[in-house]
């Protein structure tokens, strides 16, 4: 593992590696045993989309593990003036340790791979979301003990998340159901490593049909950053398609809930379920112990 770019290239092993070293850096941070890892280690982060989670995760995460972060504006990159992105790789690969970048195109985060010399980690593109999914997944562990014969359904857009939860939720061993409009189905090449799990995946547009008796429900808001202008037509394509009290009677009586957030209550999700799971600010927090584990495999 040389970089995290997205969820179709990591093995199952190399899943399960991760995921076990943040379980063990979370045991620390909380028994403040310590593990400076990445004493000396610089981290720039580069940010072409806003951020609450993905900047204070990483930047507390290589302060505990006793390096440093750089938060690297677009504005204030010349990457966001022109510099060609083979450009800007080849010469902060000069200066850093590692490049976690959050961005649109997963093209810019191939290429500072391709060009670059140091480990690069996915923040997000519109494609992805890795490090989202890793502590998606711990978390799913942690609540559920194992991965094997679980239903994990995904309501909503077939965005980002939808294509990294579907990659790793079936390289985990887990059946996969998504609920999506129509119109608003995941990446094409998802669905074609999709298909060679077989009758373990289903893409449908019902969603109660995806959602009888998940163990796990997760949800994610109807237009995320970039599409603000799709927003009504949005809403329309998007309408019933909320976890709600009357979703959650179709699932397993112990089915648990998770949001990538920010939420919007009374849209992908209900006020009363949504504040009647706490493992969703589980799955926050393990943002930290996931990217952490991440940080030490590439930078340690």
């Amino acid at each position: 593992m040389k970089h995290l770019l997205k969820m179709l290239d990591l093995s199952k092993e190399e899943i399960f590696s991760i995921l076990n070293l943040a379980d063990q850096l979370k045991f620390n941070q909380k028994h403040n045993i310590p593990h400076k890892h990445l004493e000396g280690k610089t981290l720039g982060m580069i940010f072409q989309k806003a951020s609450t989670r993905t900047r204070v995760s990483f930047e507390t995460g290589m302060y505990q593990l006793g390096g440093q972060a750089l938060f690297l504006s677009s504005n204030d990159l010349q990457i966001g003036r022109g510099e060609p992105v083979q450009d800007t790789a080849r010469v902060l690969s000069r200066y850093l340790d590692g490049i976690m970048i959050r961005t649109f195109a997963q093209k810019e985060v191939e290429d500072l791979a391709k060009y670059g010399s140091i480990p690069i980690i996915n923040g997000l593109t519109d494609f992805a979301h890795p490090c989202q999914v890793l502590a998606d997944l711990m978390t799913i562990r942690e609540y559920k003990g194992a991965f094997d014969s679980l239903r994990f359904c995904y309501i909503g857009d077939g965005n980002n998340m939808a294509n990294s939860l579907a990659v790793g939720c079936l390289k985990m061993g887990m059946k996969v159901s998504l609920g999506c409009p129509k119109d608003y189905a995941p990446d094409k090449q998802v669905l074609d490593f999709a298909k060679e799990y077989g009758d373990k995946f289903e893409l449908t547009d019902d969603i109660f049909a995806a959602a009888k008796d998940a163990d796990v429900i997760y949800t994610d808001v109807w237009a995320s950053m970039g599409q603000e202008k799709e927003r009504e037509q949005r809403a329309k394509a998007f309408k019933g398609y909320c976890v709600d009290d009357k979703l959650m009677a179709v699932t397993k009586p112990d089915a648990m809930v998770l949001h990538c957030l920010p939420a919007h209550r009374g849209e992908e999700i209900s006020e009363e379920v949504f504040e009647s799971h706490p493992e969703i600010f589980d799955e926050a927090e393990n943002r930290l112990h996931a990217q952490k584990a991440v940080l030490v495999k590439l930078l340690g």
